[in-house]
């Protein structure tokens, strides 16, 4: 009984602990979303910001006692369970609303996805390679091979966050126009390739050689085989029963969770995240409109609103901005930002031109392609731990990742003003063009008339 007893204090006791973080996560993300929106930038930008300044970055520098009292130790670990559940929820939540038909242009869209990721993650690795070369004797990390450096900087900058690239495009109500699948696609082989990258990176960093990188990156294709060509099917029956009785119940839902979080723990455990099983068992459901807008409607909200922001505050927690430390960063610094937004915005707006989409849509897709956000911190805060690279470079790849995803929505508005996106969506049928009010002599014709 003394030991129940104390089981139940302690467990009684966290819980006190993580609501707390909890409250205080959401009351900042909000905050910060809406500053975001005041400035014309994405909420999810200012969710990020938030996380990041309620590390040590800001709440850890200004009231260190505050921060460790607000995400104690012991909270952190529970954090980090809710932030990877969020996470691989939310990229499900994607590959549901994702159109599998392509609309009318399937296979061109196709085509020019394979097009984007090649020409966002190919400059990028080039010239970040190519930084990492010249900056090797001055940035890298004792022990670390030049070639092992230059490929982990030209990786980390080859990245988009698929996930902020999501949440973007679905405020906009851009996930089903022929850009939002385009820019998905592209996006979500770039951050598929990275990791399996990475992979080979760690395996050159641990001298485990190349077997274990080609280990994963075999069951990374045989899982995306199975899920698409056997679980599909067998899932098609239920997608059918919710069009045609309208009723998505609990027994529903549980098969629906089962499938996704067994999805996001396979890919975890052979090393590409778990964010990636999770859009894989999306794009494995059933594409019928009811069962899309039923899962929808009962989940997108608590996991936007709840579950990724303690994503954002978990990889703000492991990130400090205080390794920029004189005006001699400021050079290397400048050329691996320079390397970042070039590689992206330039890379995938002329190789789109080039493809036959318009100036507009190529500029736009180069802009948002260069959202890198919290994705690429993933990346780095695993280069840090495993000491591939140290906290200088991790400090600047943070700022770069801040600073590049500030510029993708301004780029995208300079490319696409709200007029001409509003056409395109109206071209494609997803918004209904609405019939001008009548002018003030034309309501009182119209009121005589009846």
């Amino acid at each position: 009984m003394q030991i129940a007893a104390a089981v139940t204090d302690k467990n009684l006791e966290l819980v006190l602990k993580v609501l707390p973080a909890i409250v205080v996560i959401m009351a900042a993300s909000w905050a910060c979303g809406r500053l975001a929106l005041m400035v014309k930038q994405p909420r999810v930008l200012g969710e990020m910001v938030a996380g990041v300044l309620l590390g040590p970055t800001l709440l850890g520098a200004v009231w260190p006692d505050g921060q460790k009292f607000i995400f104690p130790p012991e909270v952190k670990p529970i954090l980090y369970v809710l932030s990877t559940i969020g996470l691989t929820l939310f990229m499900f939540l994607v590959g549901v609303g994702f159109d599998h038909s392509g609309g009318t242009n399937g296979k061109q869209e196709a085509r020019r996805a394979g097009l984007l990721a090649v020409s966002g993650m190919v400059p990028s690795l080039l010239l970040g390679g190519a930084v990492g070369w010249l900056t090797y004797d001055s940035l890298s990390k004792p022990g670390v091979g030049s070639i092992e450096f230059m490929l982990f900087l030209g990786g980390a900058l080859s990245i988009t966050a698929f996930p902020m690239l999501a949440r973007i495009l679905y405020e906009r109500k851009l996930q089903n126009t022929s850009l939002g699948r385009m820019t998905l696609l592209g996006a979500s082989f770039d951050d598929a390739a990275a990791w399996c990258f990475l992979a080979v990176i760690s395996a050159m960093h641990a001298d485990a050689g190349g077997a274990k990188a080609l280990v994963t990156i075999g069951l990374s294709v045989a899982f995306v085989a199975v899920m698409l060509l056997v679980v599909r099917p067998l899932l098609k029956p239920l997608g059918e029963r919710v069009q045609r009785t309208g009723e998505f119940g609990l027994d529903q839902m549980y098969l629906v969770l089962g499938v996704v979080i067994a999805a996001g723990f396979f890919t975890d455990y052979i090393g590409i995240y778990s964010v990636f099983g999770g859009f894989v068992a999306g794009l494995a459901m059933p594409n019928h409109p009811a069962f899309r807008e039923a899962v929808l409607k009962r989940m997108m909200d608590v996991v936007t609103t709840l579950l990724l922001p303690i994503f954002f505050t978990f990889s703000g927690l492991n990130t400090q901005l205080n390794g920029l430390g004189g005006w001699a960063v400021i050079g290397p610094f400048l050329l691996i930002l320079v390397a970042g937004f070039v590689g992206k915005y330039f890379g995938c707006g002329l190789a789109l031109r080039g493809a036959g989409l318009s100036w507009r849509k190529s500029l736009a897709i180069g802009g948002l392609m260069n959202a890198r956000g919290l994705m690429i911190l993933i990346f780095i805060n695993i280069g840090l731990a495993q000491g591939i690279i140290g906290q200088e470079v991790f400090s600047m790849l943070v700022l770069v990742a801040v600073i590049t995803t500030a510029l993708a929505m301004p780029l995208y508005r300079w490319a696409m003003p709200d007029h001409v996106e509003r056409e395109m969506l109206i071209e494609e049928g997803v918004l209904v063009e609405q019939a001008p009010e009548p002018r003030g002599d034309q309501r009182e014709l119209v009121g005589s008339a009846g």
